[in-house]
């Protein structure tokens, strides 16, 4: 796979760091400004998941990953409210920011793309438009085209060129065949098990895109029948 990123001068590792904790802190501040019940809304990209359950989940991946940093076993996930969570997400993130400062790997970019896509979750679930921006971006993205170069291997597809605003990547192994287009908001929730199969058409595609629709289900992720929310754009 090939790429084009934002910021290239910038370590992986400093991005990855930087890029966590801008989710974390974002988080906090898009829920310091939501109503107090907001705890009890559902988010439609996650179906049966309500914004409380989302950031319960951030902090259950942050433990597992402070247990592993620092070898201890982690507790459970506090009771109580949305401040309680955010309260104990910034706790346990110090030991997760020193693991993330290490040599990079894919499980270390799992960690951020995971939290960046549920930031993107929240994000629509507040009616907030996504960021223009993001430090999480290039190492989100290219977790998903990763995962995406899989599929299409596995699927014997040829490539698959990707272009955004941000530039272009192909997933995949040789000279891409074919190129999909759009805001990088649509592709990265196409990516992600996000965007329905008629959402994923409506990108630009320089040829009919029906053969290479199967590799979009990979991994956790799965082309959802129907559309949970209105595009944000």
């Amino acid at each position: 796979m090939t790429a084009t990123e934002p910021h290239p001068a910038r370590s992986s590792e400093a991005r990855a760091v930087a890029a966590y904790r801008q989710v974390r802190e974002t988080t906090a501040a898009l829920l310091a400004q939501a109503p107090p019940e907001v705890g009890a809304q559902p988010v439609a990209n996650c179906p049966g998941w309500t914004v409380q359950d989302l950031v319960a989940h951030l902090v259950e991946i942050c433990a597992r990953v402070h247990g592993r940093a620092t070898g201890s076993t982690p507790g459970p996930v506090p009771a109580g409210g949305l401040p309680e969570l955010l309260d104990e997400w910034e706790r346990l993130s110090g030991p997760v920011e020193e693991f993330l400062a290490g040599p990079g790997s894919m499980d270390r970019h799992i960690l951020v793309m995971d939290a960046f896509t549920h930031e993107l979750d929240l994000r629509q679930a507040l009616g907030v438009p996504p960021p223009v921006d993001h430090p999480a971006l290039p190492v989100a993205s290219g977790v998903l085209l990763t995962g995406l170069s899989a599929s299409l291997d596995g699927h014997g597809l040829p490539p698959l060129a990707v272009e955004t605003e941000h530039g272009r990547r192909v997933a995949g192994t040789g000279e891409p065949a074919v190129t999909m287009s759009g805001p990088w908001y649509e592709v990265y929730l196409s990516l992600a098990g996000r965007r329905t199969t008629a959402q994923i058409r409506s990108l630009r595609w320089s040829a009919d895109p029906g053969r290479w629709l199967p590799a979009f289900t990979w991994g956790p992720f799965r082309v959802p029948e129907s559309s949970g929310a209105e595009t944000v754009r």
